[in-house]
């Protein structure tokens, strides 16, 4: 497993180890051994998937408080934009956003500290997204932020008019710097 970090501090993209043959082939997603070998420490406690078609933007969710969640992020079928907000006041890197492309084939994996907002849009015909995550859902503790706020300047790769965002996610508010997002 390779570790790179991002621009925003301890967000990283992990690179699973690729084993192939003329049969295909096999590598570990996930393995508790490495992270803690290399200082991540995380319980992942759910496991869930989506399966999106082109055009679709999910997000920026997060949870708050005691629920907030970290996740480890990876796409099987398809290809994402993916998305991260930092939320964390007093982060040289608050308000700021990261994005990488996640696909089946590059088999890039986002692991995603508590406290950042994180979304997606769907690039290929269709995507299966994959994430743990190490707190439960919590629908009283669950938030967002409008995915097309104009002040974070997301450029999710897709033309206008090919987007579908669900109305939950229309409802989300804008950034504010001065609002206490956790």
């Amino acid at each position: 497993m390779k570790l790179y970090s991002t621009p925003l501090s301890d967000l990283m993209v992990i690179e699973p180890l690729l084993h192939s043959d003329s049969r295909g082939y096999f590598c570990e997603t996930y393995q508790s051994k490495q992270f803690l070998m290399n200082y991540l420490d995380y319980f992942f406690v759910q496991d869930n998937e989506a399966f999106s078609q082109r055009g679709v933007v999910r997000g920026l969710h997060f949870q708050k408080g005691k629920m907030a969640q970290a996740k480890l992020v990876r796409v099987a079928i398809g290809e994402v934009l993916d998305v991260v907000v930092d939320l964390r006041k007093g982060s040289p890197t608050f308000g700021e956003h990261f994005s990488i492309l996640l696909s089946a084939e590059n088999k890039k994996q986002l692991l995603i500290p508590r406290g950042f907002a994180h979304g997606y849009s769907v690039l290929s015909q269709e995507a299966l997204f994959l994430y743990k995550c190490d707190n439960y859902y919590s629908k009283t503790d669950e938030c967002g932020i409008h995915p097309m706020d104009k002040s974070l300047s997301i450029d999710w790769k897709l033309d206008l008019d090919e987007i579908k965002i669900s109305d939950k996610d229309l409802l989300w508010p804008s950034f504010n710097p001065n609002q206490t997002w956790q």
